[in-house]
């Protein structure tokens, strides 16, 4: 059987309020994530045993490590299924940066998880998935489904949001990571605000969405800015960009996200970036609700 390969896209926080620590450690959150048309590629293919390749511009920085989020999921997926550890060969193409905000490690288990399934001719459909994938954390069920929903919860209750208009937008890294655990336990040394959900807007165009979005916030954008000041200058140069929307960090950083009204500006704006900012990761795309 030949590999089979799929997009990990882009994870992408449209808003993310949260709220203070609970007794097991965990933050309630809520958001609104949708995914873009850019990520990682990940190929499975059967084997004799269980392995995993990394290779990609980003590849270096990530490694086949025993801990990695892949084999995490695909070793909890053999124990759910009673198969004992899959042979699956399992390549990692890493496009994304790493510790970036955007989900990449959980977006990459989730593409593997469902590519494993196909291979194996597993009879799971993807809601069992769903649960395996809740394995590499919070964030691994929304990463399986790659759809837009609200995020409620730890991040695990999930509500679809078919609505969402296609949102051109561009992701810009300033090429520095931002580690999770050192951004929350900064917010938690801070004042702690609530992880209340919006109403949605009452009118999904492009317009209205964005103007809904725009006075919402990420609870997480100040503490990793003090951590990391890279950020900030991300956030100044995407909201220097003609024609731009909404700038805003996504999840934990370092990320950027701008969101425009057409295409035509965020390709214009990406192409901006990439020529004043070389060494970062900038990439124009489009946010879709599935």
């Amino acid at each position: 059987m030949p590999a089979l390969t799929a997009l990990a896209p882009a994870k992408i926080n449209l808003f993310l309020h949260v709220g203070a620590v609970d007794a097991d450690g965990y933050h309630p959150l809520s958001s609104l994530v949708a995914f873009a048309d850019v990520g990682d590629r990940v190929s499975v293919e059967p084997a004799d045993r269980l392995s995993l390749t990394v290779d990609g511009p980003f590849g270096a920085g990530l490694g086949a490590t025993e801990d990695n989020l892949i084999l995490r999921a695909l070793r909890q997926l053999g124990e759910a299924c009673g198969i004992g550890e899959p042979k699956l060969k399992v390549t990692l193409d890493k496009r994304l940066p790493i510790a970036a905000g955007l989900g990449g490690g959980s977006s990459d288990a989730g593409a593997a998880l469902k590519l494993a399934r196909d291979v194996l001719a597993l009879d799971l459909d993807d809601h069992a998935l769903e649960a395996v994938a809740g394995v590499v954390g919070a964030d691994g069920p929304m990463c399986l489904r790659m759809r837009t929903a609200w995020a409620e919860g730890r991040g695990d209750v999930l509500t679809d949001e078919p609505r969402l208009p296609l949102l051109p937008a561009v992701l810009f890294n300033p090429g520095v990571p931002s580690p999770t655990g050192a951004v929350y336990q900064a917010y938690d040394a801070g004042p702690v605000r609530s992880a209340n959900r919006p109403a949605p807007p009452t009118d999904w165009s492009v317009e209205a969405v964005i103007d809904r979005l725009s006075v919402q916030r990420n609870d997480l954008e100040a503490p990793a800015v003090s951590l990391t000041p890279a950020i900030a200058e991300a956030l100044r140069a995407v909201a220097d960009t003609p024609d731009v929307a909404l700038t805003r960090m996504s999840g934990s950083g370092a990320t950027v996200f701008g969101l425009y009204r057409t295409d035509a500006a965020a390709n214009a704006a990406a192409a901006i970036l990439a020529e004043i900012h070389p060494s970062a990761w900038v990439r124009a795309t489009c946010l879709a609700a599935s």
